[in-house]
C-alpha cells in the first residue's frame, strides 16, 4: 500500500474539465508527483495535455492497459464517480475522487469496501478542509477559545456555473459546508430545508437548511447559484464571541464579546452580549488543492496524516441527500 518516500507518485487525471484542469496544474507543479496521463474523450482536453506535457488517453481502458499509475484523480461528472473510481480501485490504483464521493449511499459503500479489500487509499475532494483559515478555526475551537459553540452558519453563494449540469447546489456546493459542519459541531440528528429551482433545468439551485447536532449546536446553511457575486463564508458563534472565516481570502476574524454590563432602561434587566475587540489573525496563505494533494501523497507513502477518507465522504453525501429530501418534501428529516 505504501510507496518509498523518495519515489515520485505517478498520477493520472481522469476528467479534464474545470476542476480537472486545476488538479492537472497542482500535480504538475508538485515535486512529489508526476502527471503521467490525462484521460478524457473530449477534444478540448488536448489543450490541457499539451500544456501539462502529458499523454492524452481517450478511455479508462487505455490507461489500465498501459501500466498503472500510483494515484488517479477522478474529476468526471458526479454520476460517473462510482463506476470510474471502482474500476481504478479494483485495478490496484489509489484514488482521489472529487466530491461528492458518489451519487448514492450504495455506491459510496461499494467504493469504501473496494478500497479496504485492495488496501488502497480512497480520498474525497472536500478541499475546504485544507483551507488554512478553516484549519486555524478548528484548532482554536479544539483549544476552547470560543467556549461553548452555539451556532454554525455557512453561506456559499455564486452565479450559475456553466460547468455543472448533472447535480444541484446540494451536491455541488453544500457538501463542502456539510462536511465542515460535522467536523466542527458533531453528529447531525435532524435537518429541515427549503429548496427551489429558478434557473437550473433539472436540479435545485437555491437551498436554505437548518440542522440540529447532537452537541446542541444549530447549523444554518445558505447556498445558491443565483447571486451575481461569489460569497464563501463560515461563521461560528459561541459564548465568548464569533469567528468568521472568509474562505476566498483565507481570513479568520474573531469578534469578541465585550465584558461591560449592558442594560435595558433603568430596570437593568438585560445582561447580554455587547461589542468587544475585533481580532484578525495572521494566517500564511496555502493553496487548499495543493495541501490536499500533499496529504493524499503522504497517506500513500504510509504516513499518519489526516485526509478526507471514504467514510467522511459518505457522511457528507448522506447529509446532502437528507437536505435534498427535506427540501423536496417540506418536512424535517431525522438522521
Amino acid at each position: 500500500m505504501t510507496a518509498a518516500p523518495s519515489e515520485s507518485i505517478r498520477v493520472a487525471l481522469v476528467g479534464a474539465g474545470q476542476m480537472g484542469r486545476l488538479h492537472a496544474r497542482v500535480v504538475s507543479e508538485s515535486d512529489d508527483t508526476e502527471l503521467v496521463a490525462i484521460v478524457d474523450p473530449l477534444e478540448a482536453a488536448s489543450a490541457v495535455a499539451r500544456l501539462r506535457h502529458a499523454p492524452l488517453l481517450a478511455s479508462l481502458d487505455e490507461l489500465l492497459a498501459d501500466g498503472l499509475p500510483d494515484l488517479a484523480v477522478v474529476a468526471v461528472p458526479t454520476v460517473q464517480h462510482a463506476e470510474t473510481a471502482a474500476r481504478l480501485l479494483e485495478a490496484g490504483v489509489h484514488v482521489l475522487v472529487e466530491k461528492p464521493i458518489a451519487s448514492n449511499i450504495e455506491e459510496a459503500e461499494e467504493l469504501i469496501g473496494l478500497a479496504a479489500r485492495h488496501e488502497r487509499v480512497l480520498a474525497v475532494g472536500h478541499v475546504e478542509r485544507f483551507n488554512p483559515a478553516v484549519r486555524a478555526l478548528h484548532g482554536k475551537l479544539l483549544a476552547n477559545e470560543l467556549g461553548r459553540v452555539f451556532q454554525v452558519h455557512a453561506r456559499r453563494l455564486s452565479p450559475f456555473p456553466v460547468r455543472v449540469g448533472d447535480t444541484g447546489v446540494a451536491f455541488d456546493l453544500a457538501t463542502h459546508d456539510l462536511d465542515l459542519m460535522c467536523e466542527l459541531a458533531g453528529r447531525p440528528v435532524r435537518v429541515s430545508a427549503e429548496s427551489d429551482r429558478k434557473a437550473h433545468r433539472s436540479h435545485e439551485d437555491i437551498l436554505a437548511a437548518v440542522l440540529r447536532f447532537d452537541s446542541g449546536v444549530i447549523g444554518l446553511l445558505e447556498v445558491n447559484w443565483l447571486t451575481p457575486t461569489k460569497v464563501r463564508q463560515l461563521t461560528v458563534t459561541g459564548e465568548r464571541g464569533t469567528f468568521v472565516v472568509d474562505y476566498l481570502n483565507q481570513h479568520l476574524t474573531l469578534y469578541e464579546n465585550g465584558h461591560e454590563r449592558g442594560s435595558w432602561t433603568e430596570l437593568d434587566i438585560f445582561d447580554g452580549v455587547i461589542e468587544g475587540n475585533v481580532v484578525r489573525f495572521a494566517i500564511p496563505r496555502v493553496e487548499p488543492l495543493r495541501a490536499q494533494l500533499d496529504a493524499v501523497v503522504a497517506a500513500i507513502r504510509g504516513e499518519d496524516v489526516e485526509y478526507v477518507d471514504g467514510d467522511d465522504g459518505m457522511r457528507a453525501l448522506r447529509l446532502a441527500l437528507a437536505v435534498i429530501d427535506a427540501g423536496e418534501s417540506g418536512r424535517s428529516v431525522d438522521l
